[in-house]
């Protein structure tokens, strides 16, 4: 007996435009991941590091958990879609901001270690926002 399988997403070749994207996405999908992972799981022991309260810790953790499976599921799409290419810059973008916001605006009662965590952290995701960038640009470049 023979069952019809769905054909698989084609593997990311050399002639995939979305080729240096989809490597960025993954990798950014896996830290976030593994962050938001630590940021759950190590809520308490942080918050005594950084001063950061444990329920923006968890909340915090969960929204990158999110994030991450977002990339992944991007990363995956046999074509990226421009629009979802362009929101995953734009959203990182606003998530540097905001981690440079919260680590100076006083909303979160930081020390500084926490505020040194977040400046990390707001690095972290401008270079991914910069390499995403630049990857939307190499695959525009490649459908035009």
């Amino acid at each position: 007996m023979t069952h019809a399988l769905a054909p698989a997403a084609p593997p990311a070749s050399a002639a995939d435009p979305a080729r240096f994207l989809r490597l960025v996405l993954r990798v950014d999908s896996a830290s976030t991941a593994v962050m938001g992972l630590v940021l759950v799981a190590a809520a308490a022991p942080l918050g005594s590091l950084t001063g950061m309260p444990v329920a923006f810790a968890v909340g915090f953790g969960i929204f990158q958990l999110g994030g991450a499976a977002c990339l992944a599921l991007i990363a995956g799409y046999p074509v990226i879609p421009l629009a979802l290419a362009r929101t995953v810059v734009a959203v990182n973008a606003v998530c540097a901001v905001g981690c440079l916001v919260t680590a100076f605006a006083d909303v979160v009662p930081l020390n500084g270690t926490g505020v040194v965590f977040l400046l990390i952290g707001a690095v972290i995701v401008a270079v991914y926002t910069t390499l995403q960038y630049t990857g939307l640009r190499r695959m525009t470049a490649g459908t035009a």
